[in-house]
């Protein structure tokens, strides 16, 4: 049975290729189940007898991609991968290698209509040639992509080429609703110094970092010795080489760990030791990143630092499924000297907002213990909505001498706290646009004031937020601000009848707060 948010996720992708969003996204966080979704989307585009794809880069999704589809709705798949072939296939569904298919020989055997959907595992590689080639070649194909993060690291934006994002669901949600484990992070201020690290294909050169790491790894062996012990752990390093020198000291420290890699003949069966408890690391330079999964791993170290969300988010991901017993992922991450601001850290995998992942990174650093992410998220934003709420202020105040009916659609989204309208960035072409009359004059009609609302995509969200809220009975803008400007706290989740009744009692009391009402705890 599909969980309640994957059931939003099916219907949503149907709607937006009903709508005539032909290439879509999903946005899913590792551990959450995009094959299962993906899955059921494939299953009700064939039931008419129509064909799907699914494109993946790598083996071990094709692999995963097939069982999950069968699992899942007893779907078999056909192979389209070196000698194997999808032509005359008596199924409907083709799991391919996009490094197969993309051939130009084997692609125009293939009618350009032979698939009326086409699934991208991994989206975030979509942009590459190989997958352009071949979706150009099937351009009349409903496309899902499906990621982790819609972010790529040369900082290509996938709006490029998706119409829309169907679904997201944060990982921020998942842990929230237990359907991920929570998340601890704990800083180890071995301030490794990466300054010197050259640029390749939009992200740190692999050779230079492991230059850079070598002086360190015996330091960073001893700080595992305290952090990992009753741990099971995984390693991502930059460099073969680097990873098995790693490993070498962790077992001269006297930690069970083992390596694996591209090369390794014996990989199937290190995995398997490592899942059963044959060793307590596993080291490995960025091959586990997709296509594996062990629930118990419940500690993830990055020596192989990065400025890709997609890949940061991955190697993570390794550490952030539920398992018995395992009562959270622990990340150890390093003290990385850089002058580049955009390295990933935990807390990007929490928060987008450049303002509170600083805040959280400052909490990891003024400590020496592990901090809950989620704890440090929520608390970081409450500090920057106070000191946002002065600032706007001022501007509110010359805003009511201007617009005295209209409410800041900033501090309304405080106020209702809706943290995708408060930290909105616009992805899509037609989100960067300027808000259109229609939407100006649809907000000044439901009380929000549209000068400061910056662009169609924040316009088109609040009008969604304002009409699903009138619709569930909750406080209108002009009610919230009101009473938050006598006092009372957290109005925003008030009902709109509750916020009458207070407004009706305040006039009968000539605006006066009752003496018998505490404004900063009072719950309707």
């Amino acid at each position: 049975m599909l969980r309640p948010y994957q059931v939003e996720a099916v219907n949503a992708i149907q709607n937006e290729w009903n709508n005539g969003n032909k290439k879509t996204l999903l946005v899913l966080p590792t551990g959450t189940g995009k094959t299962i979704v993906f899955s059921d989307v494939i299953k009700n585009q064939v039931q008419d007898g129509s064909r799907a794809l699914i494109l993946a880069h790598r083996g071990e999704l094709l692999d995963q991609a097939a069982t999950k589809l069968k699992e899942q709705t007893g779907l078999d798949s056909a192979l389209e991968k070196a000698g194997s072939t999808s032509l005359g296939s008596k199924y409907n569904v083709t799991v391919a290698s996009i490094q197969s298919l993309s051939q130009i020989k084997r692609l125009d055997k293939f009618p350009a209509d032979y698939f009326k959907t086409i699934v991208v595992d991994e989206a975030h590689h979509v942009l590459s040639d190989t997958y352009q080639t071949v979706l150009s070649h099937f351009n009349q194909a409903n496309v899902l992509g499906v990621t982790a993060t819609p972010d790529r690291g040369d900082q290509k934006n996938l709006g490029q080429y998706f119409n829309s994002k169907a679904y997201e669901y944060s990982m921020r949600q998942a842990i929230k609703e237990g359907y991920l484990c929570p998340i601890k992070a704990q800083m180890i201020p071995l301030k490794l110094d990466i300054k010197s690290v050259g640029m390749s294909n939009g992200d740190f050169a692999v050779g230079d970092i492991g230059t850079s790491l070598e002086p360190y790894l015996n330091q960073i062996a001893v700080e595992m010795t305290k952090y990992c012990k009753d741990r099971k752990t995984v390693v991502f390093l930059p460099l073969i080489e680097t990873s098995q020198k790693f490993c070498e000291l962790l077992n001269l420290h006297g930690i069970r760990a083992v390596e694996v890699n591209g090369k390794s003949q014996d990989r199937t069966k290190v995995i398997k030791d490592f899942e059963n408890g044959e060793y307590d690391v596993l080291c490995n330079s960025c091959l586990l990143i997709e296509g594996w999964d062990c629930p118990a791993v419940d500690c993830v170290i990055v020596l192989r630092p990065t400025r890709v969300r997609s890949l940061y988010q991955q190697m993570i991901g390794r550490g952030t499924r539920l398992y018995p017993g395992k009562e959270n992922l622990l990340i150890l991450d390093f003290l990385w000297l850089t002058e580049r601001h955009d390295l990933c850290k935990p807390s990007s995998l929490i928060s987008k907002d450049d303002d509170i992942a600083s805040r959280i990174n400052k909490k990891l650093m003024d400590t020496d213990s592990a901090i809950d992410l989620i704890e440090a998220d929520e608390s970081s934003n409450r500090d920057a909505i106070e000191e946002r709420e002065r600032a706007l202020a001022k501007q509110l105040s010359e805003m009511k001498k201007k617009k005295q009916k209209l409410v800041d659609p900033i501090q309304y989204a405080f106020s209702i706290e809706a943290e995708d309208l408060a930290n909105y960035e616009p992805t899509f072409a037609w989100e960067m646009g300027p808000a259109t009359d229609k939407q100006i004059e649809c907000l000044e009609k439901l009380g929000i004031c549209a000068d400061e609302v910056k662009n169609a995509g924040l316009a088109s969200l609040l009008i969604e937020k304002l009409t699903n809220r009138r619709n569930e009975g909750l406080a209108t803008p002009r009610q919230i601000r009101y009473l938050e400007k006598v006092g009372f706290v957290h109005v925003g989740l008030w009902s709109f009848d509750a916020a009458t009744k207070m407004i009706n009692r305040l006039a009968a009391n000539n605006w006066k707060i009752p003496w018998e009402i505490d404004v900063k705890r009072y719950h309707p």
